[in-house]
């Protein structure tokens, strides 16, 4: 096979080392915790007293508690990978939120319950960054596609295990489960090595490195930052309204059985994997991020308007829907490597912890303008309005995007 090719097995073998196996591993134990309280919220809040709307009510404030300790901690990870290094950032936000899952098993009332979500989402916004920043300056261009596609996609599979778990053990051990899966991996990230690409910066101290405000000072790296935020934005529509109350929408649509929002959950993941596979894959060998991001946005379209006209469906077949869907809104890997990409070494962590953090709190506002919108159009009605409204802004900041296959990411930020 010819070397050159963006696909040959040459530049795929990179891929496939113990740096990426690990943080592909804390990935998986990050997801697993994400996506848990989903799968467990009506579980655990009837458990505490929680009935009926309230069910919901509470379940979206908790939701937005998890969504925003993830924004005050991608800020914080993100400048601390900046300076202290990937590595010690790997291991501060598993301890962290693995501490917070074992806690959360314990609470008695829905403020505790919020504040153990607080902080452990404030733990899982280091992961994917750290993870994603380290791998990328590890390896080459023609390698490092296939590299994050690894993290992503084998991460994206604890979102799966969580919803095995979160169906087959009670909410308490679900959680628990978590918290130790968490404290394992630890042991294993002793070994690992810090980027060269950081080591060389954080040896030259008259290099300003994870200056946040930054970002917020130039208009043209602010844009690009922004930028970077508002193409993720319809996956965690899908996956905050579509999915995590796929079982409130089953009611309307007048789906034949019970949805289990577990289940819709583990379909759905199980799409975005083989999502995440594809559009990682195909941005090698078609070396554009742009133009796959483009194909994956158009698909998640046509599966929104699917899923709000899926009336009197069977149980399997809206779960299969689910998973067609969760493949369309799998661009979660070329995501955060452009995201990567855009930056220099001395704010590239700050940016790529922080990006995906935002597109999660971006949950926040999605979930209080679908409340606000829902007493008026109804829950179809302002899914509609809602979903094409995230989609229609990532087109704009899609077009206005550098491509950055090609792109050499050993430079700083001026």
């Amino acid at each position: 096979m010819n070397s050159t090719k963006s696909w040959s097995w040459e530049h795929i073998r990179p891929a496939f080392n113990f740096t990426v196996l690990v943080a592909s591993l804390g990935y998986f134990v990050d997801m697993y915790d994400l996506v848990l309280f989903g799968i467990v919220r009506i579980e655990s809040l009837t458990s505490l007293g929680v009935t009926g709307d309230d069910l919901v009510t509470k379940g979206v404030f908790l939701l937005n508690m998890q969504m925003i300790g993830m924004l005050v901690g991608g800020i914080i990870w993100g400048i601390l990978g900046d300076k202290r290094g990937r590595i010690s950032v790997l291991f501060g936000s598993i301890a962290l939120y693995s501490v917070a899952n074992i806690a959360n098993a314990f609470v008695t009332n829905v403020p505790g319950y919020a504040i153990a979500r607080f902080f452990a989402g404030v733990g899982l916004a280091g992961e994917l960054g750290a993870a994603i920043t380290l791998v990328s300056e590890i390896l080459k261009k023609e390698a490092r596609g296939y590299g994050t596609t690894i993290v992503a996609s084998v991460g994206i599979m604890g979102s799966v295990t969580a919803g095995f778990v979160g169906d087959h053990f009670s909410w308490k051990w679900a959680y628990i489960f978590g918290g130790l899966l968490g404290l394992v991996l630890l042991a294993m990230r002793a070994k690992m090595l810090e980027s060269g690409m950081f080591k060389s910066v954080q040896s030259n101290l008259a290099i300003k490195r994870g200056d946040f405000l930054s970002l917020f000072t130039n208009r043209s790296r602010f844009l690009k930052y922004l930028r970077c935020i508002l193409i993720g934005l319809p996956m965690w529509f899908v996956v905050g309204i579509l999915i995590i109350l796929s079982p409130e929408f089953a009611v309307i649509l007048g789906i034949k059985g019970n949805v289990s929002a577990g289940n819709s959950i583990m379909y759905a993941y199980s799409g975005l994997v083989l999502g995440d596979l594809l559009s990682g894959f195909s941005s090698q060998i078609f070396k554009s991020r742009k133009k796959i991001i483009l194909v994956f946005l158009l698909l998640t379209s046509l599966f929104v308007v699917v899923y709000l006209n899926s009336a009197n469906l069977s149980v399997n077949a809206f779960y299969a829907l689910c998973f067609v869907m969760g493949i369309s809104i799998g661009y979660w890997a070329v995501f955060v490597t452009i995201a990567s990409e855009q930056f220099g070494t001395n704010l590239r962590a700050t940016v790529t912890t922080s990006v995906p953090n935002f597109v999660r709190g971006g949950v926040v506002l999605i979930t209080l303008s679908f409340e606000a919108l829902k007493s008026t159009f109804g829950l179809i009605g302002s899914a509609y309005i809602v979903g094409f409204t995230t989609i229609i802004i990532a087109l704009v900041a899609l077009f206005f995007m550098e491509e950055t296959y090609h792109k050499d990411l050993d430079y700083l930020e001026e």
